[in-house]
């Protein structure tokens, strides 16, 4: 999903509570990757891989000017054969130390995953969710954002309003407005309605 999309997608939502938790989301994620230098592994479930986050997040912190946004993608299955990129197995997470990020994304049962978690969290490693379910996962986090399946949005479309306002939240580099600020805001120009004649 590109910045018109997304600036529609938010003109959609406006008045939802979705903008907001999104942002404020957003805004733990950024501030725990920023404040501690980096150091951001994502993760998903053994059934679902969060490649397109990954993805976005690695784009937002390009555009955005802040390289500590792109994470290290943890894989269930990784193998030592993978390229570097995607060798990075499970055992990270629990080699994780204070300073680092874990963003946990969880369309379902995260039970593999808790031992883990813990063992980060005890470690000092700051814990964030995106799930589907308030769970143990959930309880163990700093901060999460609940998808419930009976919601009006499923959890890759509030993925792409994360990594988007991720972005965003920060003052933009050297004082000027970046691109997709102004992307957006064209966006949003060109799909305003007409003014109403006098």
């Amino acid at each position: 999903m590109d910045a018109v999309r997304v600036a529609l997608l938010r003109e959609v939502l406006a008045g939802t509570e979705w903008l907001t938790a999104t942002r404020r989301f957003a805004g733990a994620l950024r501030g725990s990757v920023v404040t501690h230098g980096g150091g951001l592994l994502l993760v998903g479930t053994p059934e679902y891989e969060p490649w397109h986050l990954a993805a976005h997040l690695v784009d937002e912190a390009a555009w955005s000017g802040t390289p500590e946004l792109a994470p290290t993608l943890v894989r269930h299955d990784a193998r030592p054969t993978d390229p570097a990129h995607l060798a990075v197995g499970p055992g990270r997470i629990e080699a994780a130390r204070r300073g680092e990020t874990l963003l946990v994304v969880a369309p379902g049962d995260a039970g593999p995953l808790l031992e883990r978690v813990h063992t980060a969290r005890r470690a000092g490693v700051t814990v964030l969710t995106l799930a589907t379910t308030d769970d143990a996962l959930t309880a163990m986090a700093h901060e999460t954002l609940t998808v419930p399946e009976t919601a009006e949005l499923d959890l890759d479309t509030v993925q792409h309003l994360v990594s988007a306002a991720t972005g965003e939240n920060g003052p933009s580099p050297r004082g000027r407005r970046r691109f997709r600020d102004r992307l957006a805001r064209l966006a949003e120009t060109v799909t305003a309605p007409p003014p109403t004649p006098w």
